[in-house]
């Protein structure tokens, strides 16, 4: 599991640089279009969409490691400690459902998309490459969640 949160934390750092990069294409978007006239924005555009898709599925595992996911926690944070591990094994059955078919329809569209040709826009093969790559992760540090649940609903006690 040590591993799996290095990894996590790992990715979701280089990721961050990723909003680096969109700001840099926002920048030249605009520079392009009120300094120089240039019309063609929505390449920039299009790049900056694939970018934001590329940094929210690189940093999913990175924000599940750091318990960042929105959570409705009104009841649950006055449960006892093994009550909430109890209620996130149950609800971890709907995380990895979801995490399969997202990981599937990635697969799924990263291979049809591959190979498709499109004019004057950013390649898909970057994104359709880092989507399955990310959300394997996501659903590493799932399963790395999910034993630390287990843990904590058999022991009582929280793993280091």
């Amino acid at each position: 599991m040590h591993i799996i949160d290095a990894i996590s934390e790992w990715v979701g750092k280089i990721a961050s640089f990723i909003l680096v990069l969109m700001i840099g294409v926002i920048i030249w978007n605009v520079v392009m279009r009120y300094v120089f006239h240039s019309a063609a924005a929505w390449p920039q555009m299009s790049t900056c969409g694939k970018l934001s898709v590329a940094y929210v599925i690189l940093g999913a595992a990175y924000t599940l490691r750091t318990g960042a996911h929105t959570n409705i926690d009104i009841l649950y944070r006055h449960f006892p400690l093994r009550m909430r591990g109890i209620v996130d094994l149950v609800t971890s059955v709907l995380f990895f459902l979801f995490c399969i078919a997202l990981l599937w329809g990635a697969v799924d569209s990263g291979l049809n998309e591959h190979f498709s040709f499109r004019l004057f826009l950013p390649p898909y093969w970057p994104v359709g490459l880092i989507a399955p790559i990310g959300l394997s992760l996501f659903l590493l540090q799932g399963l790395a969640k999910f034993v630390r649940d287990l843990v904590i609903a058999i022991t009582k006690k929280e793993l280091a």
